[in-house]
């Protein structure tokens, strides 16, 4: 993510830890921070919503109120709900190869009115779909829509342009739908995992998680819903953004992240989680984060 205004800004630098440089807008901020040298636990705290996505290099992220410590990778997404203090390791950062991370701060009334306008234009208020739950903790993997978003929001916010600000307003109401998709996705797979809220939708979601490796059955998806196919069509994009099969597709992938940072051969995490091809597998896989199967393995 370059641009000539940003280049220049991020050349000058202040200090070795978190150098910030920052570009502002009505109801946002975006930030991008580099790290030259190894350290720990350094702070973050925001009164707003913070979406973190990782450029280059590796944090550790702790988050007390949560007894959450994991890994931030380049192609993931991290979001700090506003007044949450985070503390951040940096393990790998050094002066030839900084961890770099881009961060953009959101404000409380734009989330609520995109909610607002979703509800309004679903006429799904009541079933708070996309209503925003500050304490859920959200950390995912990028899609290709996310990457390519926030590639063209680094442009929009570090260059200059008398359409700048409509622009911005523009991809920023497509990344708090895409949030707020996200969090309802993390809600009900929380949900079907816990049997605390089990809902129509949780259900299917269930089933698909249950038979990954498998291809998907609509029929039998609808059938658990009790929905007509198009109802649940509609209902399940409405929810996640997506179609039933790129949904078990991103799970499948997921998945077979996970068990290759384990260290598991390729062919048997492909085709044990229903991928016919291994050129195809690693197509797609590339696609979702960035890098091959064969350089995530290793």
């Amino acid at each position: 993510m370059h641009t000539p205004r940003l280049d220049k800004k991020r050349q000058q630098l202040d200090v070795l830890i978190e150098n910030k440089v920052t570009f502002a807008a009505d109801n946002s901020e975006l930030s991008i921070y580099d790290t030259y040298e190894s350290a720990q636990k350094v702070a973050l705290r925001s009164d707003e919503l913070l979406f973190c996505a990782m450029l280059s290099g590796k944090k550790i992220m702790h988050v007390d109120s949560s007894q959450y410590h994991n890994a931030f990778l380049p192609h993931e997404s991290f979001v700090i709900a506003p007044k949450q203090k985070v503390l951040i390791d940096f393990p790998q950062a050094s002066l030839n190869t900084p961890t770099t991370c881009l961060a953009i701060e959101i404000s409380k009334d734009k989330i609520s009115a995109v909610s607002e306008a979703l509800n309004m234009q679903q006429r799904i208020a009541s079933d708070g779909l996309f209503e925003y739950t500050p304490d859920l903790l959200v950390h995912t993997k990028h899609n290709a829509q996310t990457q390519q978003l926030l590639e063209r929001m680094v442009h929009l916010f570090s260059e200059q342009g008398a359409e700048r600000h409509y622009l911005i307003d523009l991809s920023l109401n497509e990344l708090i739908t895409r949030l707020l998709q996200q969090q309802s996705r993390d809600l009900l797979l929380a949900s079907s995992q816990t049997l605390q809220l089990k809902g129509k939708i949780s259900n299917a979601i269930e089933y698909i998680e249950s038979h990954l490796a498998e291809e998907l059955d609509i029929n039998e998806l609808c059938k658990i819903a009790c929905m007509s196919r198009s109802k649940f069509y509609q209902q399940f994009r409405l929810a996640f953004g997506t179609t039933p099969a790129l949904f078990q597709r991103q799970l499948r992938l997921e998945k077979a992240r996970s068990l290759l940072l384990k260290g598991e051969p390729i062919g048997s995490v492909c085709f044990g989680l229903g991928f016919n091809s291994a050129s195809h597998f690693s197509r797609l896989f590339k696609q979702a984060f960035g890098i091959a199967p064969r350089e995530c393995r290793h």
